[in-house]
């Protein structure tokens, strides 16, 4: 098997938890901090099917895996935004929760 299928397939686990715990946490509070987690799990979640395209060689136009081109940059893009959205949405979610307690 393909070392870069493989770390896709792998990766396919904790990112599905997060898009999935996202959606829940969503449904059941609607603030700033479960939207920011859900666009973030959602970014995430295109990094992951960017990788899947990548290594099936679909949407071949889009020149995946070259620097310089709109699947390199929608895969930037997306990751940055996901790794910037989700843990800031957290943060927010659980400071506004501990107010609520307090």
């Amino acid at each position: 098997m393909n070392p870069a299928l493989f770390k896709t397939l792998l990766a396919t686990v904790p990112v599905s938890m997060l898009a999935v715990g996202s959606i829940f946490t969503f449904l059941r509070r609607r603030n700033l901090g479960t939207v920011l987690q859900l666009i973030g799990a959602a970014c995430l979640t295109i990094v992951l099917v960017t990788h899947f395209f990548e290594q099936f060689q679909l949407l071949a136009w889009m020149q995946w895996g070259q620097e310089q081109s709109a699947g390199h940059y929608l895969d930037l893009c997306s990751a940055v935004l996901g790794l910037s959205f989700f843990p800031t949405g957290y943060l927010l979610q659980a400071v506004c929760e501990r107010r609520s307690l307090s």
